[in-house]
């Protein structure tokens, strides 16, 4: 079964050859650390935690290293440092901020079900040369000034775009299409208006290491071409991420680890997923819509909310809406009723063959419940393939007594006042009085509780 993948560079669906099938190596850029994940943020996570899962799958879990990284040093961590922690000194309060921080975005993340990655670097340990000989980004800097790709102006080091002839492929953008606009008199030290910063100066007020250049720290897009190249070589598979980073960080990703190692490429392989919206609008505070990945859990579930991620394909734009929500609340419902007490180990080749064609997960979905349908109708099979492609995909994490249970004690029920009632209809059914089972089924309804019949007894849960 042949693995494709949308490469965005080239713009096309391509079969995927590793450089190496015993070390398929995966790069997606994480989370700046400085305030709680928003829904938009959990999409990439998502994504590409189903694709680790699949190269795992395809390749062996020995044989796939998957990098996501932590950005810790930025202007927007300063400021909730000086906010939140106004008597530390600045690298202290830096450092509780983004522990923090990330700690509540390890939380979340796990509670949607992802797998931690490989290595998880993060940017404040990779700036200076390292003892381990692992990249770092002052050496990069150092190298791309050697090779003629960046010069010092203005107390910065700056990336010479004019150096590379196919500056901006990724993205389609050309240089002379690049204006300069009304930064013209901000920039006036660069040798071209898209030149971008590899080292900027620190204040006394900022965080800040010695180098070369005087007291600074680096550029953006620097971090992450320095934490691939550590984990993952010159060259790797796969560069993941959402579609706003395409211009202009991973493009001048592409144009820092290229020229400073003369390769020509960085990775094999492009992919970018699209935008969340919120009930048909654009996500963003203005508009009151800005919902957390952590608001989400108190609510629901996390594999519901991944569920729900995963019902658009990544390259398309997603609606998030409540309804949404409702729906894969009901699916998750009905498939833990099904397999969650099933130990599965073959994965259906439906399942695998949908996400093998550019992650497919809308087809999944819809090979989900055709084995669904089959697996209730008793065939031991279908029964077990449906819970291993579950499990594979992030679901079934608990048990279905334990998935019962957190629907109860959110709903606030009774379990023993429903078992009880349960045991009166059943009696009422086994001497054929009907008026009285059918009264009880709708003193449960009323409840809230939905009860289902089957040769194996009767089960219940809650209506969402």
């Amino acid at each position: 079964m042949e693995l494709r993948l949308h490469d965005t560079l080239t713009r096309e669906k391509r079969s995927f050859v590793p450089l190496d099938r015993n070390n398929v190596r995966m790069y997606v850029c994480g989370p700046t650390v400085y305030d709680f994940a928003h829904i938009g943020n959990a999409r990439p996570v998502i994504v590409f935690d189903v694709l680790f899962r699949l190269l795992r799958h395809i390749y062996g879990a020995e044989h796939v290293t998957y990098v996501r990284n932590i950005t810790d040093v930025d202007d927007k961590i300063n400021d909730r440092a000086v906010r939140d922690f106004p008597g530390l000194p600045l690298n202290e309060a830096i450092r509780k901020v983004t522990e923090k921080t990330a700690d509540q975005f390890h939380a979340d993340v796990t509670a949607l079900g992802s797998l931690p990655p490989t290595f998880e670097p993060r940017a404040t340990d990779f700036v200076l040369p390292r003892p381990d000989g692992k990249s770092d980004m002052v050496t990069l800097i150092h190298q791309l000034i050697a090779r003629g790709h960046a010069y010092e102006a203005n107390g910065e080091v700056l990336f010479d775009t004019q150096s590379m002839q196919d500056y901006g492929a990724l993205s389609g953008r050309k240089l002379e299409e690049q204006k300069a606009g009304a930064r013209v008199a901000v920039d006036a030290h660069k040798k071209n208006p898209a030149d971008f910063v590899l080292w900027k100066q620190s204040s006394p007020g900022q965080p800040g290491w010695e180098s070369p250049w005087g007291r600074g720290r680096p550029g953006w897009h620097i971090e992450c071409s320095a934490m691939a190249a550590a984990y993952l070589g010159d060259v790797f598979d796969i560069h993941g991420g959402g579609i706003d980073l395409i211009f202009p960080h991973h493009e001048n990703e592409i144009a820092q680890s290229r020229c400073a190692h003369g390769t020509p490429t960085m990775a094999n392989y492009w992919m970018h997923n699209e935008f969340v919206n919120v009930e048909r609008e654009k996500m963003s505070k203005s508009l009151g819509n800005f919902v957390t990945i952590r608001e989400l859990l108190a609510d629901w579930p996390g594999e519901v909310l991944r569920l729900n991620m995963l019902k658009a394909h990544y390259r398309s734009p997603i609606d998030w809406t409540l309804k949404g929500m409702e729906d894969s609340a009901k699916t998750l419902d009905d498939w833990y009723w099904v397999a969650a007490d099933l130990t599965g180990e073959r994965p259906a080749d439906a399942v695998i063959e949908a996400l093998s064609d550019d992650l497919n997960t809308p087809q999944m979905i819809a090979s989900l419940h055709s084995l669904r349908n089959s697996a209730a109708s008793g065939n031991e099979r279908d029964r077990n393939e449906f819970a291993a492609s579950l499990r594979l995909l992030g679901f079934l994490s608990e048990s279905a007594a334990a998935w019962n249970d957190r629907k109860q004690q959110a709903s606030g029920v009774d379990a023993k006042q429903i078992d009880g009632l349960i045991s009166q209809r059943t009696a009422a059914r086994a001497r054929k009085d009907f008026a009285e089972s059918d009264r009880i089924r709708d003193q449960l309804a009323a409840m809230g509780v939905v009860i289902k019949d089957s040769k194996e007894g009767t089960t219940w849960e809650i209506a969402r």
